[in-house]
């Protein structure tokens, strides 16, 4: 990443171009991550609608990957609003989009307000489908224990359904049949 600059002699104080630019290009980067995770989701929605188990699975392991690649984006993330806080004289804590935009030419500010929301809406969106995926396999695990309830009443011994542990059941008190060891 390069020094951070203001450039004092630009009509408000603009933001180096140089900032500017790696904060589009990160923008365009949590876009497109984003969009791949939503892509995920909405795919493991579907693998759960058809129960496919396997489809799952694999779905799982790719919203796992693009988590991965994300914590690098949050690392790139925190460089560019220290970057950004210098720049504009203030904390980290309080650099926001619409104040960098500030700063920057009409045209380049209009584009990271634009993506800065089209990434609000995608977050937004992947939250809401998670829930839904989340409930979903609930509802999918709720009914297999029916089924399985179904085929055994009993509980076995282990664990129930509950999380709490199964005892071993009481003895039906008939005879006993023990080894004879004795030759």
């Amino acid at each position: 990443m390069s020094a951070v600059a203001v450039r004092h002699d630009s009509p408000g104080g603009r933001i180096d171009p140089l900032l500017v630019g790696d904060l589009l290009a990160f923008l365009d980067a949590q876009v497109l991550s984003a969009a791949r995770l939503l892509e995920a989701v909405l795919a493991q929605s579907a693998a759960i609608r058809e129960r496919d188990v396997d489809a799952v699975v694999r779905h799982v392991a790719a919203q796992q990957a693009e988590l991965e690649r994300r914590r690098r984006l949050d690392d790139e993330r925190a460089r560019l609003l220290s970057r950004a806080a210098v720049a504009l004289g203030i904390t980290v804590q309080a650099v926001t989009v619409s104040r960098i935009a500030e700063r920057m030419a009409p045209r380049e500010a209009a584009i990271a307000r634009t993506r800065s929301a089209e990434l609000c809406g995608l977050l937004a969106e992947i939250g809401r489908e998670h829930t839904c995926n989340q409930t979903l396999m609930r509802q999918e695990l709720a009914f297999l224990d029916h089924l399985l309830r179904l085929v055994n009443p009993e509980p076995a011994l282990g664990y129930a359904a509950g999380g709490t542990r199964s005892a071993m059941p009481p003895s039906s008190g008939g005879p006993r049949h023990t080894l004879d060891l004795q030759a």
